[in-house]
């Protein structure tokens, strides 16, 4: 069965909220009138990034009326949207939410907050502690969702396509260092290869969505892609702009594929799980019975 699915590379507003709301509205709208039956935006598409002592302004619930109204006008829309969230015990999480008329679908709270070089999340908001995948229904099936940094940790695709994901989303707010220049080139060759190699081994598809714009003299390259679960690119918006890039998945090339390349029906879950305790206990100077030694 194919489906369709649409990135919508925006440049969202610094802490506005309504605007925010009212780009993300749009997006869906026009996404629908291509057929798509999911459209993903960026990371803190409702909020921007540069946020720092502004993230309480713009934090809202999961259950937040104004979140589950996203895609009202396209019944039946899957949306996948960031979004600064409060938590019920007021934590401030970096989230990416999925949702479809008026329900929360799936959550996801960004595992790994860049606090290092240009980025300082870790300061402003706090860890998520899950990993899981979210029943979407057909034809798109199980989503895995994650947030930028997220995927600069095999860890997290590796545990999703495990746990059954028939597609993995990761919103996005990359940033480049010098746009234009060789190295910023090199950063966006970086990101294409890390996708390319899990959807290969995952045997899984990929949606990757990556905002545009500016911020406080950040660049934001874009660049969003949707591939296939043999890693080949499927469709692939410009760098640096705006843009709303629809493609079209194919159920049965994610069944054919995972028949040719049986991959995570040959991963030895029980193996790796006793290597990862071992390692585990060999950093806090444990010995096998988890004392300290």
């Amino acid at each position: 069965m194919e489906y369709r699915i649409a990135l919508a590379q925006v440049a969202p507003r610094l802490a506005d909220l309504d605007a925010n709301l009212g780009i993300a509205s749009d997006a869906v709208r026009r996404a629908a009138a291509q057929s798509a039956v999911l459209t993903v935006l960026p990371e803190l598409a409702l909020s921007g990034y540069l946020l720092q002592d502004l993230v309480p302004e713009v934090a809202i619930r999961s259950d937040d009326p104004r979140l589950l109204a996203i895609g009202r006008d396209a019944p039946g829309m899957l949306v996948a949207v960031g979004f600064v969230e409060e938590t019920d015990d007021h934590r401030y999480c970096n989230s990416a939410a999925l949702v479809r008329d008026g329900q929360l679908i799936g959550l996801h709270r960004k595992v790994y907050l860049p606090t290092y070089g240009l980025f300082d999340e870790g300061r402003f908001t706090r860890p998520g502690d899950r990993i899981r995948t979210h029943d979407a229904g057909p034809p798109v099936g199980r989503i895995g969702l994650s947030v930028c940094e997220d995927f600069w940790h095999a860890s997290v695709a590796m545990v999703q396509a495990l746990d059954g994901a028939d597609l993995l989303v990761n919103v996005a707010a990359g940033p480049s260092r010098a746009p234009g220049s060789s190295a910023g080139l090199a950063a966006i060759d970086g990101w294409h290869k890390m996708q390319d190699t899990y959807a290969l081994l995952g045997t899984v598809p990929l949606a990757f969505c990556n905002r545009v714009g500016n911020e406080e003299g950040l660049t934001f390259w874009g660049g969003s892609r949707l591939l296939a679960a043999d890693g080949s690119t499927v469709v692939q918006a410009p760098l640096w702009e705006e843009a709303l890039v629809v493609g079209t998945l194919e159920t049965d090339d994610l069944r054919m594929q995972r028949y040719g390349l049986p991959l995570l029906a040959d991963e030895r879950l029980e193996l790796v799980r006793r290597e990862l305790d071992r390692i585990i206990a060999e950093r806090a100077g444990l010995d096998a019975d988890g004392d300290s030694e």
